[in-house]
């Protein structure tokens, strides 16, 4: 009997004591922040925002130094001055002095031309004659072929002088000077991505690093968060799986928030996971969970923090709400 009197208080304390809330959760606040970074490792020059500024799509957030990128961008840019004028070049024929100059050769070679003509003419009637020797008629004969060669060549070189470069010679310069121009263009996009701009609409979170610091490749300088992109992360046990779905309304409360601050679930974990150490839950810890995330409404998502703990009720078993 004194053993029985022993146990009988804490025996009628557990039936008093209320059964645990089965619908009520505990969970936090979390963002998916947007991590803006150069693509290219310098020294940040300049910086235009500071933590908890708002600002809006395509504003400036930082600049790292652009020194190489600018002179790289000067080189592209002198490159493909030179292709696109040799491209010009080879579409173009001879100067006008140098078609000039031939005409004037071509003035020589006809008049040497008629000189040997006249020549041949003669030593063949003096040989008709019988006043010379065939011998020398030979020698006329072939100045006079050599005469009238001289000229077509030129003749030939002063068509070629009206004319463009060789059809492939042409395509190379301009395949040489499309290549020149996406060299630089690439130049300047690489210049251009040394500064950063905000990608939409957003609150400064973080920023990670100051003026002068030298900033690694691909390291986010500054931290945004965009107006959507908070949410809330809780962990639900299995035997309470089934009143949760995709789409389903939660309640929320934190300290000092207004009542009635709902969420809606968006994604189920379709794997089980232990209970993070994070909640500190007797009823739930080391128990298999499931992980959700719901989207908070335009009221809970203007006062909730990131990091901020939460309560969160599922609804009434059997209801839709």
């Amino acid at each position: 009997m004194k053993s029985l009197s022993l146990l009988l208080p804490p025996m009628l304390l557990a039936a008093c004591s209320p059964a645990p809330d089965a619908g009520l959760m505990t969970g936090y606040a979390e963002a998916d922040l947007v991590y803006v970074a150069a693509g290219s490792a310098g020294t940040l020059q300049q910086l235009d925002v500071k933590r908890g500024d708002r600002v809006r799509q395509g504003q400036a957030l930082f600049a790292l130094d652009t020194d190489a990128e600018s002179l790289t961008a000067s080189g592209a840019a002198a490159r493909a001055q030179r292709a696109a004028a040799q491209e010009a070049n080879l579409r173009k024929g001879r100067r006008p002095q140098e078609i000039g100059a031939i005409d004037a050769q071509i003035a020589q070679a006809r008049a040497a031309l008629a000189t040997s003509t006249a020549a041949l003419d003669r030593q063949r009637r003096l040989v008709d004659q019988g006043f010379v020797s065939a011998l020398r008629l030979d020698e006329l004969q072939a100045a006079h072929d050599r005469d009238t060669a001289r000229l077509r060549e030129l003749q030939a070189q002063r068509a070629l002088a009206q004319d463009a470069a060789r059809s492939d010679e042409v395509a190379a310069a301009a395949a040489e000077s499309r290549g020149a121009l996406a060299d630089a263009e690439l130049a300047r996009w690489r210049e251009g991505q040394r500064a950063r701009r905000a990608p939409a609409d957003a609150q400064v979170f973080d920023v990670l690093y100051r003026r002068g610091e030298w900033v690694a490749a691909g390291a986010p300088v500054v931290a945004l968060l965009p107006p959507r992109a908070l949410k809330v992360r809780f962990f639900v046990p299995q035997a309470v799986l089934p009143r949760v779905a995709v789409g389903s309304p939660v309640a929320l409360a934190c300290d000092g928030c207004a009542a009635g601050l709902t969420a809606r679930v968006r994604w189920v974990s379709p794997q089980a996971e232990y209970t993070p150490p994070v909640i500190y839950s007797n009823e739930s810890r080391s128990k298999l969970v499931f992980m959700v995330e719901a989207e908070p409404d335009d009221a809970a998502r203007a006062v909730l923090k990131p990091g901020q703990p939460l309560d969160v009720r599922l609804p009434a078993a059997g209801t839709g709400a």
